[in-house]
């Protein structure tokens, strides 16, 4: 039985290799979480690479919960974050200043990470629920791309020899143009007596993964195991443990609810709009909340 060619992450198997693998293609969901948002190409691409590398490396966690992957800086582009939960679920948004973006915009290239976000960290956050603290790890952004900042973040935080690719780009449909994305990631896994050296295999694996080309990761046409024969067909690959991925905000009326009551009254009063209600638009889903005051006061009281 086939994978779904959109909308999965998954990991892969290379016959024989000590390295192991994963793979994300995004159409509908990602589509969803940029086109929420009148953002400017850069920093929709940015967002879309950052949901990408969430799926991809949270897919790969053994237990409930989410993986955050954000970054910020003093550039263009202060802050993105990408949400994935263990079900699944995609959420993630930017914040970015405007002019400073069509500023850096000016090139011939798409601005990078580094040109948006400019000096900053980035930080991968494990929550496994209430009962848990939060784990965290944060290194300054290196390289131009957040795959290399992803790259850096797996050898300095993990030790872990890691490339990965990332991709995002709009494709036209019948209904009009659509966003994609897609992710990829390979790592060494440690040499033990009974594999001797591995790194040959792994300067092979690398060699075959920068073969992989941005076009080939965000093509519709193009299936997950047809993506990874072409890079790695000699050598026999799998794709296992696929599962699906979707575009779900967590925000809810009984949230804002929530988050608005520990405000004071009169700070809530400040809040009302000229139609009598108090306006929440949640920054990822950009969904917007209309309450009434009143049952906001009554709700606090109770």
């Amino acid at each position: 039985m086939g994978h779904p060619a959109d909308d999965l992450a998954a990991a892969f198997q290379i016959e024989g290799w000590p390295v192991r693998g994963r793979l994300v293609r995004l159409g509908d969901a990602i589509d969803t979480i940029l086109s929420a948002h009148a953002y400017p190409e850069p920093v929709a691409a940015l967002l879309g690479e950052a949901c990408a590398l969430a799926a991809l490396v949270g897919s790969a966690l053994k237990f409930e919960g989410r993986l955050i992957v954000q970054a910020q800086g003093d550039g263009p582009v202060r802050y993105v974050v990408a949400d994935y939960d263990t079900e699944g679920h995609l959420r993630g948004y930017c914040r970015f200043d405007e002019a400073e973006v069509a500023e850096a915009s000016k090139g011939f290239v798409r601005p990078g990470a580094r040109a948006l976000l400019g000096q900053g960290v980035f930080v991968m956050t494990l929550d496994r629920g209430p009962d848990f603290e939060r784990t965290q790890g944060i290194t300054p952004i290196e390289g131009e791309s957040l795959s290399l900042a992803a790259e850096h973040y797996f050898v300095q935080s993990e030790q872990v020899p890691t490339k990965v690719h990332l991709a995002v780009g709009s494709v036209t449909t019948e209904t009009g143009t659509a966003w994609r994305a897609g992710g990829a990631l390979i790592q060494l896994i440690a040499a033990d007596d009974a594999r001797g050296s591995t790194e040959e295999v792994w300067d092979r694996s690398r060699a075959l993964f920068q073969t992989l080309g941005d076009d080939e990761l965000i093509d519709p046409t193009i299936t997950p195991e047809t993506l990874l024969f072409r890079l790695f067909h000699e050598d026999g690959v799998r794709l296992e443990d696929a599962r699906a991925l979707k575009a779900i905000c967590r925000c809810s009326p009984d949230r804002i609810q929530s988050v608005l009551g520990s405000f004071s009254e009169a700070e809530r009063a400040d809040m009302v709009e000229p139609d009598g209600k108090i306006h929440v638009t949640c920054e990822y889903c950009a969904s917007v909340y209309k309450l009434d005051p009143e049952a906001l006061a009554a709700e606090a009281e109770s």
